[in-house]
């Protein structure tokens, strides 16, 4: 039992969706996971067991940044040794080829977080997906024929940055959207030899200023978590 999941051993598969909205982990475990039960309330930060096509999914809910996630993330690998991480959550276009309710795949993830400057004292690690899990989520998505995109990501520590100028920087170098959370799902996944990748979709754009409902963000988000589903079981576990 960890102390910010608080699950019992068994309770959570070794497949695990992280969105960082619990009310969103809520929403997929009653619309895409069959025999749903709830491990986890601590916090309000909800998280489910179920199956998806037979198979054991978890999903767990991680909060808003890098942080909060990295709590999360740590207790599932530490604790109860789960070995895929999909985050599937909602991202801002940076990007004017992307439109709103699109999906990104993100097979990269730069950041502005201290959190890697820490880490690795000066160096710079560029945190990746794993690729047969971002091969499999792009083979779905264009045989469902989803409008998709794949590249990289920003996880930034601010949403509400005080220099949108250095968010806007990153563009030049194709830079399709930013979020909040990949970038430390991937190191730490790195770090425990686990699988990990993120599915985001559009929720709203910094270019054009079209944006969803919280309600929307929350509940109409599933192109994204149907991608993550199909590519996670497409994928064998490590090891």
């Amino acid at each position: 039992m960890s102390t910010h999941i608080a699950a019992q051993p068994g309770q959570i598969a070794p497949r695990v969706l992280l969105p960082g909205d619990p009310l969103r982990a809520r929403w997929i475990a009653e619309n895409f996971l069959e025999g749903a039960e709830c491990y986890s309330e601590v916090r309000g930060m909800l998280g489910f067991t179920g199956t998806f096509r037979g198979e054991r999914v978890s999903v767990q809910g991680t909060g808003m940044g890098q942080p909060s996630a990295s709590i999360y993330v740590n207790e599932l690998i530490k604790d109860y040794d789960a070995q895929q991480l999909v985050r599937v959550g909602s991202c801002g276009a940076l990007s004017e080829q992307l439109r709103v309710r699109d999906v990104v795949i993100a097979q990269a993830a730069a950041t502005d977080s201290s959190m890697n400057t820490l880490r690795f004292q000066g160096y710079h690690f560029p945190p990746t997906a794993t690729f047969a899990l971002l091969r499999n989520a792009v083979e779905v998505a264009e045989r469902a024929q989803v409008r998709h995109m794949v590249g990289t990501v920003f996880s930034s520590d601010s949403f509400y940055h005080s220099r949108a100028e250095l968010t806007a920087n990153v563009v030049d170098y194709g830079v399709l959207a930013v979020e909040m959370e990949a970038a430390e799902i991937y190191t730490l996944a790195a770090r425990h030899g686990r699988q990990a990748l993120g599915v985001m979709t559009v929720s709203d754009h910094i270019v054009t200023g079209e944006e969803t409902t919280a309600q929307e963000r929350e509940q109409t988000f599933g192109d994204m978590v149907t991608v993550a589903l199909e590519a996670m079981l497409a994928t064998p576990l490590p090891g």
